[in-house]
Formats: C-alpha cells, structure tokens, sequence
C-alpha cells in the first residue's frame, strides 16, 4: 500500500470526519454522515497499519477516530457514579504520585523546625525578644494549653478545618508560582519551632509534644502532601515534556487538584481530633494512638490504594471523554 497515495486520496474526507466529530450540534442526516465517515476511516486506518504498522499518518486518524467515538458514543456520567470512582482510584492515585516529594518535604520540615527551636532555645536574648518574661510565663504555663479549650470544641473544630483547609488549597492552587508552597512550609516551620522554643524555655517542651501530636500527625501530613502537590504543579510548568507548557500544566492541574478535595476531608478528620480529642482529660497514650491511627489510615489509602490505582494506569487525571481527545506530541 502506498500510504502517501492513501493520504492524498482520503485526506478530504478524513478532514470532513474531524469537522463533524467537533461540531457541538448535528443533524440527523449529519449523525449518518459522521457514522458512515467513521467506519471508512476506520477501514483505512485497519488497512494501514495491516500493511505498514503504525505511522505518522495512522496516529493521526486514531486521534480523529477518537474523537469521532465520542462524540457518537460519549455521555456524561452520573455524579454519583462518578463518586466511587473518584475515592477508589483517582484520588490516591494523584497522592500516590507525590509520595516522595511529601517525604521530602517532611524531612525538611522537621529540620527547620528543630533548628528554630534550638537556635531561639539556646538564645535568652532571641527569647526575651519575643515578650516580657510574664507575657511568654503566660504562653508557656496557660495560654498554650487554654487554646484548644476555650471555645466549644464544635465551634473550634470548624475553625481549625475552615483555615487549615485554606492554607492547603492555596498550597496547591497556587503552586504553579513555585513560591507559594515554599513560603507557606517555611512560615509554618519557623513558627512551630519558635513555639516549641518558648515553651522549653520555661520547661514545658513535654507538653508541647503531647498537645500537637494528636492532631498535628495528620494535619501536618496533609499540609506536606498540600505543599508536594503545588510544587509538582510548578514543575510541570518548568520542564513540561514533549508537551506545550499549557498542556503540561493542564494536566498536572487537573489530576493533582483532585488532592485539593481530598485533603479537605482530611483536615476534617484531624480538625476533629484537634477539637474533641485533643483536650480531652483523657491518657495522653490514648490520645496520641488516636492521632497515630488516623494517619496510618491516611498513609494506608496514599500508598496501597494510590500504588494499586497507579499500577491500573490512573493518574489523577479525568478520563478521555471529560478532559477531550488527548494531542499527539512528537517522542
């Protein structure tokens, strides 16, 4: 088969099949039209790839062909269908992707925080700079510990959720700058270590621990996945591939928003612990194995249920009828 000849004989043909399959309103006799089209088309494309294999020429018929299936064949999916399949494989499959990046960022988390408690611990004038020595016994001996106490714990847990959930949305959303994510880890690295080192400085580190475990496993788990997922957005955009920076970006948007979503759930969860759990006169054994679970459970649907949704080839991303025809890219 000569496939330039082909080409050249069907390329008006094929172009009338591409027109059809993106017109947004057909007749009836268009919608017999796109039919017949579609099956010639894809008796060519069966003849091509029969006598030369894949070409250039043939991947570009697929693409239309594709497009043609659905449009003849597509339809929107019931939202509540599409829920399970959200939880099931989309979701972990977008945290899954960002399993290292999360690590990565939780190491250097710990870091700064452990060298601004220790660089303003081992400081009295750093210290001092902070408030009057009444006014840091005050944080340290009441203040700390009255925060997750003074207001009812319904009220404080919507609280916490409402403004944790922000910082993470903001995380990601605002991560294709690159700095965004960064400026937010830091600035909360620098102010849980600074806290940590005034309530040592007064020899209340123990209690520092005990009040932030319980909910701040979670929450903080969730702010790094947060800060990856941004991050991951910005690279995207830095050295997208084969692909335009625009399609790169796209991409990267779509299937790591959905983390977004999740994240907002589990906020929820650690805002719950930080609201009924966590100043609870209860053993502290009890109350930070409570945190410890709820982040096990976290990193079990990030790294077994993301790793099997992974390896069934899920991304994250939508599917092909809800994001459109994929483009050929050259490599």
């Amino acid at each position: 088969m000569d496939l330039d000849a082909l080409t050249a004989a069907r390329r008006a043909e094929w172009a009338r099949l591409d027109e059809l399959s993106r017109s947004r309103h057909l007749s009836g006799a268009e919608v017999d039209e796109l039919v017949a089209r579609y099956r010639a088309a894809s008796a060519d494309l069966a003849d091509a790839k029969t006598s030369i294999g894949r070409s250039v020429q043939g991947d570009h018929v697929s693409t239309m062909l594709a497009r043609a299936r659905l449009r003849l064949t597509g339809a929107p999916e019931n939202v509540l269908r599409q829920i399970p399949r959200f939880f099931v494989l989309q979701l972990p499959a977008a945290l899954y992707r960002v399993r290292w990046l999360t690590l990565a960022i939780a190491l250097g988390f710990v870091a700064v925080a452990t060298v601004v408690a220790l660089w303003v611990s081992g400081d009295p004038a750093l210290v001092a700079s902070m408030g009057s020595r009444a006014q840091l016994e005050q944080y340290a001996e009441n203040e700390f510990t009255d925060y997750y106490s003074e207001n009812p714990a319904a009220v404080f847990a919507g609280t916490v959720w409402t403004n944790n959930a922000w910082i993470a949305a903001q995380c990601v959303l605002f991560g294709v700058t690159g700095i965004w994510p960064l400026m937010v880890l830091v600035q909360n690295a620098m102010g849980v270590g600074t806290a940590a080192a005034v309530m040592a400085a007064f020899d209340r580190a123990d209690v520092f621990v005990l009040y932030i475990l319980p909910h701040g496993l979670l929450e903080l788990t969730s702010i790094f996945v947060a800060g990856a997922a941004g991050l991951q957005i910005f690279w995207a955009w830095v050295a997208p591939g084969p692909r335009t920076r625009g399609e790169a970006l796209a991409a990267a948007g779509r299937s790591l928003a959905t983390i977004a979503i999740g994240l907002v759930i589990a906020l929820g969860v650690s805002g719950l612990i930080e609201g009924f759990v966590t100043a609870q006169p209860w053993p502290w054994p009890l109350k930070i194995g409570i945190g410890a679970a709820a982040l096990g459970l976290f990193l079990a649907y990030m790294l077994i249920v993301g790793r099997r949704a992974h390896r069934l080839g899920e991304t994250g991303d939508l599917t092909e009828y809800e994001a459109g025809t994929p483009t050929l890219v050259a490599g």
